[in-house]
């Protein structure tokens, strides 16, 4: 059980052929593929999330459950672990990706249905095993539909694919969270919204069938073993492994303070409402969006190395913005800004970074290699809030001064520092993608 290392890179050759106008990458059947399963991998989100708490406080549960009830949530987090089943299996329909595809759908529908059919009524207990069905049909989901797209897509097509992968998702999961809540309250039936989400769902199907499956010569694993060690071994071997492994770990922390500080800093220490406050950020979701595209558009014109660089600048000005809503204080124009400009910049540097992702798989692992690496970096996201939590709760509430949280935010833009920093061995890493495509990594 062997696996080599990858060629070394063409070099003689660009990442972005000239022939490839940005518009036309984007009005291509596969984008809209992509987009339908992206609304697809978002749209179930929420139902183990906000909507499920909103239907918790319905029914009238305390919050000690509702906390415990969001344990649901778990196998998004620990999906790694079954994602070697889907490099070594191929269902007997539709092919090694769609056909998973297909599958997790299919148990979405019943789940969700199920759901909907029994609602609290049946105990808790059956509403959380129901619900951590929920979970775990859409984490395996989305292994399969990042993995799709992964191997659907060239490298000249990563970044209008992460743009239309990422627009799709935050409909599905606007639709599943803000659309849902809005519903139940019109109608008075989480049941029946459920059950709308269900057939919702059926609709995606549609992208299943009619999608093309991705061409590839490579061969997968032969055994389990192999689907599971496989893929360690073939990127730990690779030029520049662990440089890349904590380049996804810090890439984005900057973005993360600012994410896990913003809210309590606009609401206890300035005193935004949450009405305000809610309403600034449903404005950042569209701004999200328009960002996304954006950085989608800009990585397929001047290459992934450039993108990662410029977007990774550009995020630090989330935390410049709020850093000068510190010293301005409670300004609602002021915070509208910050939100856009974190939104924005965050989306544009999601674009390129789940572009990265994409090229750093080796196409006979996808899903595997894909599920380790954005586990890895969801991980970093969520360890910062510990200490950046500590840190707000213990240091900054006890001081109306707004010159500590201006610096705390200004800490924010350093900590993206050694993240760029690493940029300048970018083009001695060895990535699967480029090397297949014969390309230099620009």
């Amino acid at each position: 059980m062997t696996v080599s290392p990858p060629p070394p890179t063409a070099p003689d050759k660009d990442i972005v052929p000239k022939k490839w106008a940005w518009l036309e990458v984007f009005t291509t059947w596969r984008m809209l593929v992509v987009a339908m399963m992206g609304f697809a991998s978002g749209l179930p989100m929420a139902l183990t999330g906000t909507a499920m708490q909103a239907w918790l406080v319905k029914e009238g549960f305390n919050v000690e459950k509702i906390g415990w009830l969001g344990l649901v949530a778990l196998p998004y987090s620990l999906k790694f672990l079954w994602s070697p089943l889907m490099d070594r299996y191929v269902p007997p329909m539709l092919g090694r990706r769609r056909g998973w595809v297909l599958l997790c759908q299919l148990a979405l529908i019943v789940v969700i249905l199920g759901m909907a059919a029994t609602g609290f009524q049946g105990g808790l207990t059956l509403a959380a095993v129901l619900l951590t069905c929920i979970a775990f049909c859409s984490a395996s989901q989305d292994i399969a539909i990042d993995a799709y797209r992964t191997d659907l897509l060239t490298p000249v097509e990563t970044g209008a694919g992460s743009a239309a992968a990422i627009m799709g998702w935050r409909v599905g999961f606007i639709f599943s969270g803000a659309v849902a809540l809005m519903l139940a309250d019109k109608f008075g039936s989480w049941q029946g919204v459920y059950a709308l989400m269900a057939g919702c769902m059926g609709v995606t199907l549609i992208a299943g069938f009619l999608a093309p499956e991705p061409e590839t010569k490579v061969k997968p694993p032969q055994t389990f073993q192999q689907a599971v060690v496989l893929p360690f071994r073939e990127f730990l071997w690779r030029r520049g492994a662990w440089q890349m492994l904590l380049f996804i770990l810090i890439y984005k922390l900057d973005w993360a303070m600012v994410y896990w500080a913003s809210t309590p800093f606009v609401q206890k220490t300035l005193g935004f409402r949450q009405a305000e406050i809610g309403a600034a950020n449903g404005i950042g979701m569209a701004v999200t969006i328009a960002g996304a595209v954006v950085g989608g558009s800009l990585l397929t014109m001047i290459g992934m190395r450039r993108a990662l660089w410029t977007f990774g600048i550009l995020q630090g000005l989330a935390g410049a913005s709020y850093a000068t809503l510190a010293l301005i204080g409670k300004s609602y124009a002021m915070f509208a800004t910050a939100v856009c400009v974190e939104n924005f910049c965050s989306g544009m540097a999601t674009a390129a970074f789940t572009g990265f992702l994409m090229v750093l798989c080796d196409k006979r692992f996808t899903a595997t290699q894909y599920a380790l690496l954005s586990s890895l970096f969801a991980l970093s996201r969520t360890l910062i809030s510990v200490p950046a939590g500590w840190f707000t709760q213990n240091v900054l509430h006890v001081t109306t001064d707004g010159r500590a949280w201006a610096i705390f935010f200004v800490c924010s833009i350093l900590v993206s520092v050694p993240g760029l920093l690493l940029l300048l061995k970018f083009r001695t890493w060895q990535m699967p993608q480029f090397v297949s495509a014969g390309e230099t990594q620009k």
